[in-house]
């Protein structure tokens, strides 16, 4: 998952940013209202932390707009604010979730990988795509049922395929979701084509069909069609 945090209280932010890459998750950071709005206007996010109170405006305004615009994303509000008032605010403009602080980073992880499963596998707690099955929770797949070991970006790469079958996928879209901001320092996509490479080798020893096709000039296409 491609998340954006939103918060201004740096310190906090840098722990979720430390603790949620570890978890494999693809993190970017904002840490005023203004910086935030123009990321989720020019980037795709699976979910926004946002924080109520931020340096030039309302963390609420910010969930408004997403809705308004009708982005497909979690949204979870990590907040000090602990009226019910509140909560129930938050919760009825949009937000999956309402965490108040201080709380503990495994309980937002579990929500995390709630939305995931919501978002990109409609909600199931195993995704099967013909002889390929995806245990969301424990980042486990399985070819004819037997165990496909992958790496860390192999997994993402396969998640996100799935979640997107039938779709073309632009090159800069992959490198965007799978790499966040660090996409910018890399000189070429020659990552990708290699994480790509052995993914699909990797489907096709274990018994599976090819369904990564390359769409010359543009980008992927994980083709169940054929």
């Amino acid at each position: 998952m491609k998340i954006l945090i939103i918060e201004d209280e740096i310190a906090l932010s840098d722990a979720i940013f430390q603790y949620l890459t570890d978890e494999g998750y693809v993190c970017e950071t904002a840490y005023d209202f203004n910086s935030a709005a123009e990321n989720i206007e020019l980037h795709s996010y699976d979910c926004i932390l946002v924080d109520i109170n931020l340096p030039g405006g309302s963390g609420l305004d910010l969930i408004r707009s997403v809705k308004n615009d009708n982005k497909k994303m979690g949204i979870i509000i990590i907040s000090a604010r602990d009226s019910l008032d509140n909560r129930i605010e938050g919760l009825e403009i949009g937000a999956d979730n309402y965490l108040t602080k201080p709380f503990h980073l495994a309980e937002l992880n579990a929500h995390l990988k709630s939305i995931n499963r919501r978002i990109n596998f409609d909600g199931n707690n195993q995704v099967l795509v013909n002889e390929i099955k995806i245990l969301p929770d424990s980042h486990q797949v399985f070819v004819h049922d037997k165990e496909l070991q992958l790496t860390k970006k192999e997994y993402e790469l396969l998640q996100f395929f799935v979640a997107n079958k039938n779709k073309v996928i632009t090159k800069t879209g992959l490198a965007e979701h799978l790499w966040g901001d660090y996409m910018d320092i890399a000189d070429s996509f020659d990552f990708i084509y290699g994480h790509i490479k052995n993914l699909r080798k990797k489907l096709i020893k274990k018994g599976c069909k090819d369904y990564i096709k390359t769409i010359y000039g543009v980008g992927y296409k994980f083709d169940l069609q054929q």
